[in-house]
């Protein structure tokens, strides 16, 4: 049996619409799945409302479970700090050692480029922790 003319155009146009339905997911999912970089600073503040918020949200919490849970966050952040401020003069020991053993491998021309990196990173790691863009 011979095709018809509009046999040939129904399957055409069933062909585009197709074509077109894929095309569509396809950029659906391209543009849905792509990264989003916070290329901001991260405000710790603002995540603790926002976790807080989720917090009382999903869970209902009341208005005094969620002063509860508020505080409870507010001593884990004491701890963390007092806990990362203690161990801060270890890290730094062991960083000037790395370095003093890296330093002491190098040709004075790579040590020359050696400093001009370490002092590169340590304003990066200065900027970062004052809250400055970061890399």
């Amino acid at each position: 049996m011979k095709p018809t003319r509009w046999t040939v155009a129904l399957y055409m146009a069933l062909v585009f619409v197709c074509g077109s339905v894929v095309g569509a997911f396809a950029f659906r999912l391209y543009t849905v799945s792509g990264v989003s970089a916070n290329v901001g600073p991260r405000n710790p503040e603002d995540f603790r409302k926002r976790f807080l918020s989720d917090l009382k949200t999903r869970l209902t919490l009341s208005d005094e479970q969620a002063s509860k849970v508020a505080a409870v966050m507010d001593e884990t952040r004491s701890r963390f700090k007092a806990t990362h401020d203690s161990i801060e003069p270890e890290i730094q020991k062991i960083r000037e050692d790395q370095r003093q053993k890296i330093s002491e491998l190098l040709s004075p021309d790579q040590l020359q480029e050696w400093e001009k990196m370490v002092e590169e990173r340590r304003r990066a790691r200065e900027s970062k922790k004052n809250g400055g863009p970061r890399r």
